[in-house]
């Protein structure tokens, strides 16, 4: 009988071998490691802020038999932690406009750079600013957004927002191409309010844009554009009391083709494949949260978050201060699209729960995540 490794070492291959040997991650068969006992617990701050914890025993790190990458990703040579993305908010350099409006500047570079995405595994990244996604541009409705882009990589790169704005600002070629060495001003208002994306737009697109180079555009409601449903409005609105009831976290969903054969073998949000199995988000049982979701996966269709053990209601690019799905578990994006998860875990009981995406293959292959749920009186300063 010919040995595994006489095989093409494919994603569908990796993830039938690791059946054989009984369920271990297509990951940890191609580094040849067996599973380890979990650190020590990083805890969540008692200030507020979100931040993510270790789980706390190894019964926890085994409950779906250690379902998991085996080792750890080098963030400090990444030059960026996937569990500092989830609320690593970019508010630019903020300064007043003579009719009084609000000017938001940002300097962003393209780069090319190699990055760990899973224990052992480097992918030849295409980057924004040094990491993958990209900063997480946010901004209020109505501002004027005014981004200096240079062009340090190798190809010509562009940024593309969704959103409005004039045709000779879209980031396509012939309206915004940086050839390398290059730069280019992006100028425009900022409408409508939702949560939205920024990529590349050069050509071949989906090199560009599976190579790294996208991150995510949120635009807080005007308050006083929706004075209908201003409350709602505020408490989206970064840095407003409203807005510090809630736990607030970016999700990007994405995948590495590390092969080049156009089929993606790892897969994650925002970039480190298990990056929050292995350390789950902590939230505050009593406070809600609030996710901003974008589905920026190329070879894939479609890509899913599924919630375990509760609902949420979910508004579909985040364009409207009502849901358009109320009392759902699972949602399905295309690439580009993107919406807003507001869950409440209030009258659950503290503890681990699962999200990931509803294709198997995608959360055996990294897209596999907790939450670490807590009464405030759990919550303690985090160490380290």
């Amino acid at each position: 009988m010919p040995s595994l490794f006489e095989y093409p070492t494919t994603r569908r291959f990796l993830l039938g071998a690791g059946a054989l040997l009984g369920g271990s991650s297509a990951v940890r068969l191609a580094l040849g490691q067996a599973p380890t006992p979990p650190a020590a617990p990083q805890e969540a701050a008692a200030d507020g802020k979100q931040h993510v914890g270790h789980q706390t025993s190894e019964d926890a790190h085994n409950t779906h038999d250690g379902m998991t990458t085996v080792g750890e990703v080098d963030y400090e040579r990444n030059g960026f932690d996937p569990h500092d993305i989830l609320t690593d908010w970019d508010t630019g350099t903020a300064s007043r406009l003579p009719d009084g409006g609000t000017l938001r500047e940002f300097d962003i570079i393209a780069e090319d750079k190699e990055i760990e995405i899973a224990p052992g595994i480097f992918f030849p990244a295409w980057t924004y600013n040094g990491r993958v996604p990209g900063p997480t541009l946010r901004v209020g409705e109505g501002d004027r957004i005014r981004v200096r882009f240079r062009n340090f990589g190798s190809h010509p790169h562009t940024m593309h927002f969704h959103g409005i704005h004039a045709a000779r600002m879209d980031g396509v070629p012939g309206a915004g191409n940086v050839l390398p060495g290059g730069e280019f001003t992006y100028e425009f208002d900022a409408f409508p309010f939702g949560c939205h994306l920024y990529h590349c737009h050069s050509v071949p697109l989906k090199r560009h844009i599976h190579k790294g180079l996208y991150g995510a555009f949120i635009i807080d409601p005007d308050p006083a554009r929706h004075i209908e449903l201003a409350d709602v409005a505020r408490s989206r609105v970064l840095g407003s009391p409203e807005n510090a009831l809630w736990q607030e976290f970016v999700l990007v969903m994405n995948g590495f083709d590390t092969n080049f054969d156009e089929e993606n073998e790892v897969y994650a949000v925002n970039s480190i494949a298990h990056a929050y199995s292995k350390r789950p988000i902590v939230v505050d049982r009593a406070r809600p949260i609030r996710l901003y979701v974008i589905n920026l996966t190329e070879f894939d269709p479609i890509n899913s978050l599924h919630l375990h053990a509760n609902f949420f209601d979910y508004f579909d690019h985040g364009t409207t201060l009502t849901p358009t799905l109320k009392t759902v578990d699972t949602i399905m994006q295309c690439q580009g699209q993107r919406g807003i998860a507001e869950i409440s875990f209030r009258d659950h009981e503290p503890g681990l729960y699962m999200f990931h995406a509803h294709q198997s293959e995608f959360a055996e292959l990294g897209w596999m995540s907790l939450f670490d749920v807590r009464d405030d009186a759990q919550q303690q300063t985090r160490k380290g």
